[in-house]
């Protein structure tokens, strides 16, 4: 129970890795805060921690929208008492490239990654400052982070920002005991990556199944996915890290596919 009385809300967590994270977090004592768009998605997440055991609370958020944003964290601070770790998670793919791709799908995707990930940290921020009892913030980073690839310069400036954000953060939140970090995966299996291999397979003109091993899992060390689970237990482990020493940290966790 690593997590026993702490409070956290994730984001995009009716789906893939946002709710391996929530079911994770509640497994280990804490509060949850289902927040995802689709509101029915949030709810179904909530109560199944909930008949499991858990505490969970479903919140409606559309993390581009700022107002969404400050009603569903003061809603879960006025349910469960405060909030003392943030997975921001939400996110989103576009495969094109960049002479393809639209201002509104690059702006869209910057909107859900970026600014979603400002404006969830500080809602919660505010907070944790306010209670002066520190907290943890976490970002879902990606390989992405650190390298690049071709079809995704949306993807890929978002995911380097993050990283950016996080850092930032860590040196900010620090006088108030608040610590971040970001979650680089390699290719999860979730419907996001689902829904990119046979785009990729179209815009470059290989099979699905070369896109999985020739693309997706080329440079990993031995071809195989990230799992759900792999990314869910280092959020528990950074979540319920005993110091501040590990602050402002990029872990990435991609069968080997960067290593730094």
């Amino acid at each position: 129970m690593r997590m026993k009385g702490r409070v956290a809300l994730v984001t995009g967590a009716a789906s893939g890795i946002g709710r391996a994270i929530a079911e994770a977090f509640a497994r280990e004592g804490a509060r949850v805060g289902v927040a995802d768009v689709d509101a029915a998605g949030a709810r179904t997440v909530a109560e199944a921690i909930t008949a499991s055991g858990g505490s969970a609370l479903a919140v409606s958020m559309d993390v581009t929208r700022e107002d969404q944003v400050t009603q569903g964290v003061d809603a879960l601070v006025a349910h469960f008492g405060g909030v003392d770790v943030l997975v921001s998670n939400a996110g989103v793919q576009h495969i094109a490239a960049v002479v393809d791709c639209s201002f509104e799908a690059w702006r869209r995707l910057l909107a859900i990654h970026l600014d979603g990930a400002f404006l969830t940290t500080r809602a919660c921020m505010r907070h944790m400052v306010a209670a002066g009892k520190g907290g943890c913030l976490l970002y879902m980073g990606s390989v992405h982070s650190v390298e690049a690839s071709p079809l995704k310069a949306p993807y890929v400036a978002a995911k380097h920002g993050i990283l950016g954000l996080a850092r930032a953060v860590a040196k900010e939140g620090a006088p108030h005991g608040i610590w971040s970090n970001v979650i680089a995966p390699g290719f999860v299996r979730t419907p996001l990556v689902e829904k990119q291999i046979p785009e990729q397979a179209r815009d470059l003109g290989i099979s699905e199944q070369e896109v999985v091993k020739n693309v997706m899992l080329k440079n990993t060390v031995d071809g195989e996915f990230t799992t759900l689970d792999d990314v869910a237990q280092l959020a528990v482990f950074l979540a319920s890290f005993p110091s501040r020493a590990l602050t402002g940290q990029s872990v990435v966790v991609s069968h080997g596919w960067h290593m730094q």
